[in-house]
Formats: structure tokens, C-alpha cells, sequence
């Protein structure tokens, strides 16, 4: 009995350390495999998307010129330029109006203050004294906002030239109180903002 228990001692002996060694040979593999590396370098940079108005108070942003002392029948024009003055195309060009000072002239849809907007391909030709504007074109003319109420949001403008970067659209914005405006239009006043916003082209692969 004491024979055949070092006989299997001895066996359990040899395999571990032919465990170990295996194990100790493997580990020197790791250090043998070939490498090869490269690499490079991606430069990306980002567009702009700006849009502006003409300087307030002079021929291309008239829109800060008050009217008053109108009555039904009238006409309010006023010019004004829309730039793109971004590295970048536009999908669309949107505006909203909101009155900071409201009254009839601007919740009345139907019998209060009415907005067109046209654009001409050249300068629009001011005439008349402040404020009374009036504007032709020598040029080629274009509806860019058909007639509707002159409160709105998000109101898509139709054949800017300025959706293309660096481009402008001279534009006229004209305003009428329609004859429908009865007595309780009169003695009241609105102050209409105009707001302009361009969204981005689509993305394209670059």
C-alpha cells in the first residue's frame, strides 16, 4: 500500500509541472507577434446660417417707420433687404409676425390690417416723403407673400433669391386697412414685429 501511494504522488507531481511549463511557454508567445500601424487625419468644420435686414431707418429696412392716422382704404409700404450673409444655402426662409402692441387692427383676420410682400430683382425706387413711402420696380417683379392677415407664424416666403448664400432679396412689404373697417377701428393702434428665420439646407454627403 505504501508503494502504490508515492507511485501516484510522484504522477501528480510530473503533470503539474508540465502544467506550468506549458503555461510559461505560452506566455513568451505573446511577445513575438508582428505589429504594423498607420493612421491620418480628418479636418471637419461646420457652415453658418445667418440671415439680416437692412440697416433700420435707411432705404433697404424701412419697417421701423411708423404710419399713423389711418383709415380704411389706406396703404402702408415699406422696404425693406433680406440677406444671406452665411456660408450656406437655405432650405427656406419663414416669417412670423406678432403684435407687441395689439388691437383690431391686428386680431381682426378679415377687417383688420392685410400684408402682402413682393420682391424686384433690382433696388426698389422710393418715392414720397417719411412716412408716406411709396416704391416701383424697374425691374422684374415677384409675389413673395400673397395677401392674408397680418398676424402669422412660420409663414413660408416663396422665390427668395436669398435661400442661396450670399445672395439678398430686395424686398416690399405693403400693408392695407381694408374698406370693411367699420367705426370701432377708429383711435387705435398696433405695433406689428416682423421676424425672419432661414433654416439650413438638407444634409448631403460631404
Amino acid at each position: 500500500m505504501g508503494l502504490s501511494l508515492k507511485s501516484t504522488s510522484g504522477k501528480l507531481l510530473a503533470s503539474a509541472a508540465l502544467v506550468g511549463a506549458a503555461a510559461s511557454v505560452a506566455g513568451l508567445g505573446t511577445y513575438g507577434a508582428f505589429t504594423s500601424t498607420t493612421s491620418a487625419n480628418t479636418s471637419v468644420s461646420s457652415g453658418t446660417v445667418t440671415i439680416g435686414l437692412g440697416t433700420s431707418g435707411t432705404a433697404t429696412n424701412r419697417l421701423s417707420v411708423a404710419a399713423t392716422g389711418i383709415v380704411p382704404g389706406d396703404t402702408i409700404q415699406r422696404a425693406v433687404t433680406l440677406t444671406n450673409s452665411g456660408s450656406q444655402n437655405l432650405s427656406e426662409v419663414e416669417l412670423t409676425t406678432v403684435a407687441t402692441t395689439s388691437s383690431k387692427l391686428d386680431t381682426d383676420a378679415t377687417n383688420g390690417l392685410q400684408l402682402v410682400i413682393d420682391s424686384c430683382s433690382v433696388p426698389w425706387t422710393e418715392a414720397g416723403t417719411a412716412p408716406a413711402y411709396t416704391y416701383t420696380c424697374s425691374g422684374t417683379s415677384t409675389s413673395v407673400l400673397a395677401s392674408q392677415a397680418v398676424i402669422g407664424s412660420n409663414v413660408d416666403l416663396a422665390s427668395l433669391a436669398s435661400v442661396t448664400a450670399g445672395r439678398a432679396d430686395n424686398l416690399r412689404v405693403t400693408l392695407t386697412l381694408p374698406t370693411t373697417a367699420d367705426n370701432t377701428f377708429q383711435g387705435i393702434s398696433s405695433t406689428v414685429s416682423f421676424s425672419f428665420t432661414g433654416t439650413q439646407r438638407s444634409g448631403t454627403s460631404q
